[in-house]
């Protein structure tokens, strides 16, 4: 999308002249801004708020909602199925092109975990933020009503699986937001909830550094959390979350956030792949050895030029994909006027993470900031990195509102099955819950 975005503004007379066109295909008619998606969770923020319309952003682009399912480059052409492929019966579409820019990003990592794919919830889309808020205050009203000891004490059981970004703030927001909810309950206490991050190495958020992930366990810990560093899941069967260790916990939520994988399509390109799995690139965002393809974000490794230690690639994180996505967009448009294409070269800036309200850590430009200080400059950065002043406005107001207004602590569970309720009020049995998380 920010690629798009940028080639919009540069081709604009080709686009208007019909010179040129540029085609966007997307699973989703929108781009989620995966960094809020915490805040989402623990209702922050809207959830509209944290995507960002891809026709609105992009009105003088082509935007194809479907799936790439394969990719011929030597034919120039990319097959494409649509939510129409299965109604018209006219199949996948073949759209051609002349310069290909492939950036998927990437997927949730899973393990050969068992019980996994049965019980686990991902962390990486805007549907999974809002199921799992929906899913968290559902466990406290079935741990409230319940008479079995045995189930109020697997609801009330939250394993988090992953010690980066996603599971640490994941967990951090909707930990705080659970305990804030436990008050409006007569007999539940925010000590009843049970919170246990696991992490395989000996450290979280290793991108802010070894101190800072120190502080971020203690502060952690110190919120009763349970942190299991150098711990794996070794299974989640029948609801019971099997450690490592040897600890066994009965619980009804698991999500998995242990890392993630270059996106599925990759491999039906024909391309140049590393060995794990993302498209070999140059320094000016060219698929190696490859004419008039090019890629960016997740998807690319990338060399960096800024690295003491030859051969390292950039950190498939959104630092780095927002910026590449400048330069590629750049040199694209380079090559349609005959210019001189420039190398991606950037300098690590610093990472920041929030560990719930008005708590966070951050190492920016070697200075080491926490607590408050620090959660504040991660909202500005993401603030100032959310795409659209549309949309940094309308964030910007949800959290003043938030600072004014009590949290809201409604879970809307029935919007993943919207025709339940007509369904029983016509005479038809409901179908049964295909969530496992519920």
């Amino acid at each position: 999308m920010y690629t798009a975005l940028r080639l919009q503004r540069k081709l604009k007379q080709r686009l208007r002249s019909g010179e040129t066109e540029i085609v966007v295909v997307a699973p989703e008619p929108y781009m989620t801004y995966q960094p809020f998606l915490p805040e989402a969770a623990a209702g922050s923020i809207s959830p509209r708020h944290v995507v960002v319309p891809l026709r609105r952003v992009l009105p003088h682009c082509t935007i194809v909602i479907g799936e790439a399912r394969a990719i011929d480059h030597t034919k120039r052409t990319a097959t494409v199925t649509t939510l129409a492929s299965g109604e018209d019966g006219t199949g996948a579409l073949e759209i051609e092109y002349d310069e290909l820019v492939l950036a998927p990003g990437s997927v949730s990592r899973t393990l050969p975990v068992p019980g996994l794919a049965d019980h686990g919830v991902g962390f990486k889309t805007i549907e999974e933020a809002i199921g799992l808020r929906n899913h968290v205050i559902e466990q406290m009203d079935i741990a409230s009503a319940t008479r079995d000891p045995a189930v109020r004490d697997a609801a009330l059981t939250f394993v988090f699986v992953g010690g980066g970004y996603a599971g640490v703030e994941a967990l951090a927001e909707l930990e705080d937001m659970a305990r804030y909810t436990s008050r409006y309950y007569h007999n539940i206490k925010a000590e009843d909830l049970k919170w246990i991050l696991v992490e395989a190495t000996g450290r979280i958020l290793p991108e802010v550094g070894e101190s800072l992930g120190r502080y971020a366990v203690r502060e952690l810990r110190g919120r009763n959390i349970d942190v299991r560093l150098d711990t794996r899941l070794d299974s989640c069967e029948d609801r019971v979350a099997v450690l490592s260790d040897g600890s066994r916990f009965p619980t009804r939520t698991l999500v998995w956030t242990a890392g993630v994988k270059p996106a599925p399509l990759l491999a039906a390109t024909g391309l140049p792949l590393d060995e794990r799995g993302r498209l070999l690139c140059t320094a000016k965002l060219t698929v190696e050895g490859t004419e008039h393809a090019w890629s960016a974000g997740d998807a690319a490794a990338v060399p960096d030029l800024t690295a003491a230690e030859p051969g390292r690639t950039t950190a498939p994180n959104a630092q780095h994909a927002v910026r590449q996505a400048k330069v590629l967009a750049d040199n694209v448009a380079a090559v349609l006027d005959g210019g001189p294409l420039t190398e991606y070269r950037h300098s690590y800036a610093g990472s920041v993470a929030s560990l719930g309200l008005h708590k966070g850590v951050a190492h920016i430009y070697g200075r080491r900031l926490k607590g408050y200080p620090a959660w504040l400059i991660h909202r500005m950065y993401h603030l100032s990195r959310v795409p659209t002043f549309n949309r940094k406005a309308r964030v910007l107001a949800e959290w003043t509102l938030a600072g004014l207004f009590k949290r809201e602590i409604v879970s809307l569970g029935s919007l993943e099955h919207p025709r339940a309720e007509f369904e029983l009020a016509a005479g038809r049995r409901p179908r049964p819950d295909g969530d496992d998380c519920q």
